[in-house]
C-alpha cells in the first residue's frame, strides 16, 4: 500500500477516535471525520465501508494491543486470581493513558443495530480470554466451581466496567460523588474477586 494511502487511513482512525470520544458515535458525522482527517468521505468509505466500520476498526486496533498485554500477563501469573487483578490494572492504565479510548470502550463498545448487538472482534477475544482465565482459576482454586465461568466473567466484567463508567460520567458532568481514584476501583474489585474464591 502506498505511504499516502496508509497515512490517510491512519488519519481517519485517529480523527474517528478523537471525535467519537469527544462527541459520541451518533453525534459525529462522516463529513466531520473526513474534515478532521484532512481527507474525503469517499476515503472513509473506501477503507472502512462507513462510520460503523471505522468504529469497529478503532476498537479492533485498541483491543489488539491490550489483548497482547493481557496474554503476556496471564503467562506470568501464578493463579487465576492474580491474573484477573493484573488485567484490571492493565485496563485502568490503558484508560488512564487514553481517555478517548476509555470513553469509546465504556459507552460505544456495544452498538445496537436493529435486533443485533455489534461487538468488535477484539472485545470477543478479550471476553474469551477472561472466561479461559476463570476456568483456569476454577481449576487452581482461585474461583468457585458452583457458578459457571460465563456467569463469573459477566459479573467481573460488569463490576469493573460499571465502576469505570460511573467515574467517567462523574468526571464529564463535574460530580464529586462518583469521582474516585484507580486505587479505590482496585480495592473494590479485589474484594469482589476474593468473595468469588473457592469455598473451603
Amino acid at each position: 500500500m502506498p505511504e499516502s494511502e496508509k497515512t490517510s487511513r491512519d488519519r481517519l482512525l485517529s480523527a474517528g477516535k478523537t471525535l467519537f470520544g469527544r462527541l459520541g458515535y451518533e453525534q459525529t458525522s462522516t463529513a466531520a471525520i473526513a474534515r478532521e482527517a484532512g481527507t474525503s468521505e469517499s476515503q472513509l468509505v473506501r477503507y472502512f465501508g462507513g462510520k460503523s466500520g471505522l468504529l469497529e476498526a478503532i476498537f479492533n486496533q485498541a483491543w489488539e494491543g491490550l489483548n497482547d498485554d493481557i496474554r503476556r500477563h496471564l503467562a506470568e501469573s501464578e493463579h487465576g486470581r492474580e491474573a484477573i487483578l493484573r488485567i484490571l490494572g492493565l485496563v485502568l492504565e490503558a484508560f488512564g493513558r487514553d481517555h478517548e479510548m476509555a470513553f469509546l470502550f465504556l459507552f460505544e463498545g456495544r452498538r445496537v443495530r436493529g435486533n443485533d448487538v455489534a461487538l468488535s472482534k477484539g472485545f470477543l477475544k478479550f471476553h474469551e480470554l477472561l472466561r479461559e482465565l476463570i476456568r483456569r482459576g476454577q481449576s487452581d482454586g482461585s474461583f468457585r466451581n458452583d457458578i459457571s465461568a460465563d456467569v463469573l466473567a459477566s459479573a467481573l466484567l460488569g463490576a469493573g466496567e460499571g465502576m469505570m463508567r460511573d467515574r467517567m460520567i462523574g468526571q464529564r458532568v463535574g460530580s464529586s460523588v462518583v469521582v474516585y481514584e484507580d486505587e479505590t476501583i482496585r480495592r473494590i474489585f479485589e474484594a469482589i474477586v476474593n468473595g468469588l474464591a473457592a469455598q473451603p
